[in-house]
């Protein structure tokens, strides 16, 4: 019977068997995400999981910590360093086999099915604590229209918003994660062209302020030391708030698997978000230290009393210095909107991978569970319940259960991008090794594998020093949210090489080959003569976007 029709989805390589075969799990129908998310669903999921909160509220404390041009320098460092170079290797891959579960099936088939079990664990905790900073800091913001209300009752609305939306089939998610991007971008811009206008005079003041914020030493502050040690690290510090707020590659490569056309979405998608998400950021850090002084005394007395909302937030004080009035609030509902679309975008990313995670028998079966529009029920359900964690914040320093969330997410982020890129080196070398030439690829990355070295070694110093600032004094609570990812990510390595007793992947025995051909079958209705035809709206966008 038709609901009986299964495809192959390999959970681990066997490498005691002949080359290519694999033990494999049968996937029904039933457990099946669908391709439901066009090109431009998931490049405006990819900008608008990246534009959250960070930037329109937490930026604030990096700027006064360290000053405007240290936070410009550290967010091209860090895209240019780092995040590029993992958008593109995890590009190469994905395109090649779109699959459900991507990057961590990778890790099992080209590194060690223990290594793709940490990656996946270490990625899932790290997005969940994401839902989490992103839930409080709507929370905050919420307190700018009606400071008595308990936070609770702010996480508790958002929180449901998020999980109905995600419970829907996956075109109509894409929908309303395609309209909160676009809604982000529309803000940034208006916001970068509210500072141009108003730094050259046009404001209620007619104060032609211009880079005043800039002068007297004010560009680049000391942190924890004098002269250029201390300058340098206010600069290190804010590559560490880049690192949370800037995402890499793992919504592209979570969408592969429900994406239409993907080997030729996929590298558009990659190359194409990252401009636009290392544009929008830089930009927006350059124009925000411009509108709103590091020394500003209402930004200062703002972080000192441990606001993380709109009274924190460089943009709404900027604008509120200038005298303009009305737009304040019209600001912040569209930050509350930020907020809710990339804790959105999350929720989604985090039950992906423990739908993944199940599919390759490393997570219980009972997360395969999708409705009948292909949305995994029980995964969502459990990142809800994981989610309940922000009720802290009703409870606590707002401040600081929102610097717990940021170090924690932050970790596990860093230490999952540097994990895909050390997977894209062994699947370079398994490529070569079985004598597959990259010029036959779909999509060939730039300057691999040297930039995939670099970046590894990017990724490494980011973690090894993510805690840089807690030793003196010593702050328990910073060293362990700082590195917890890490002993995670060991644990769970060790642990489960422990139990499986699995061995590293010899690459001339790696699996590059399962599930490809049901990948060709799916895309062969894209690939045909027609099968790319677009209506002139969809080109216009395409053209544009």
């Amino acid at each position: 019977m038709d609901s009986e029709k299964v495809v192959t989805k390999t959970s681990s390589v066997n490498l005691d068997s002949p080359v290519g075969e694999v033990e494999s799990l049968r996937e029904p129908k039933a457990y099946q995400t669908k391709r439901g998310l066009a090109g431009r669903h998931v490049q405006l999921m990819a900008v608008g999981g990246s534009i959250g909160t960070g930037l329109f509220v937490g930026i604030g404390s990096s700027l006064s910590s360290s000053g405007p041009l240290s936070v410009v320098l550290a967010y091209i460092c860090y895209c240019a360093a780092f995040i590029f170079h993992c958008n593109m290797a995890v590009a190469e891959m994905a395109a090649y086999l779109p699959i459900r579960g991507s990057v961590y099936e990778f890790a099992s088939r080209y590194v060690d099915p223990a290594f793709g079990f940490a990656v996946g664990w270490t990625y899932f905790y790290g997005s969940a604590m994401l839902v989490c900073a992103e839930m409080s800091a709507v929370a905050t913001v919420m307190g700018y229209w009606l400071p008595d209300v308990n936070a609770a009752a702010w996480i508790a609305m958002s929180l449901s918003v998020c999980i109905l939306l995600n419970v829907f089939a996956v075109k109509w998610y894409g929908e309303t994660e395609f309209v909160f991007a676009c809604t982000k971008v529309l803000l940034l811009v208006g916001l970068v062209l509210l500072t141009f206008i108003t730094m050259l005079g046009g404001n209620p003041h007619h104060d032609r302020y211009g880079f005043r914020s800039w002068t007297d030493g004010n560009a680049m502050h000391e942190y924890m030391g004098t002269g250029v040690t201390g300058r340098f690290l206010g600069w290190w510090k804010v590559m560490l708030y880049a690192a949370f707020s800037v995402s890499g590659p793992d919504l592209i490569a979570l969408a592969a698997g429900e994406m239409q056309d993907p080997r030729r979405n996929i590298p558009r998608v990659a190359r194409r978000a990252f401009w636009r998400i290392a544009g929008f950021y830089v930009v927006g850090v350059f124009a925000v230290g411009i509108i709103c002084s590091s020394r500003d005394k209402r930004l200062l007395g703002a972080l000192s009393a441990g606001s993380v909302g709109s009274a924190a937030s460089p943009w709404v004080i900027g604008i509120q210095n200038l005298g303009i009035t009305g737009l304040p609030s019209f600001i912040n509902f569209l930050i509350l909107v930020s907020g809710w679309s990339c804790g959105n975008a999350y929720v989604y990313s985090s039950s992906r991978t423990l739908y993944s995670l199940a599919l390759d028998g490393q997570a219980p079966k009972f997360f395969l569970k999708c409705t009948k529009s292909g949305v995994p029920i029980h995964a969502v359900l459990a990142v809800a319940l994981i989610s309940c964690i922000t009720f802290l914040v009703s409870s606590s320093s707002a401040a600081t259960v929102f610097g717990w969330f940021v170090n924690l997410a932050t970790i596990a982020f860093v230490a999952a991008y540097t994990a895909f890129l050390y997977t894209y080196v062994c699947w370079f070398k398994a490529l070569k090794a079985q004598g597959i030439s990259r010029d036959t690829l779909p999509f060939k990355a730039p300057f691999m594998p040297y930039a995939a070295y670099f970046a590894i070694g990017s990724g490494c110093v980011v973690i090894f020093f993510a805690g840089f600032n807690v030793f003196k004094p010593f702050d328990v609570q910073g060293f362990i949210t700082s590195y917890f990812g890490v002993v995670f990510a060991v644990i769970m390595y060790v642990g489960w090489k422990f139990v499986k007793k699995t061995k590293l992947v010899n690459p001339a025995e790696a699996d590059l080959f399962t599930g490809k051909a049901e990948v060709d079958e799916e895309c062969l209705v894209w690939e045909q003569p027609g099968g790319r035809d677009m209506t002139l709206a969809a080109k216009w966008w395409e053209a544009l976007w």
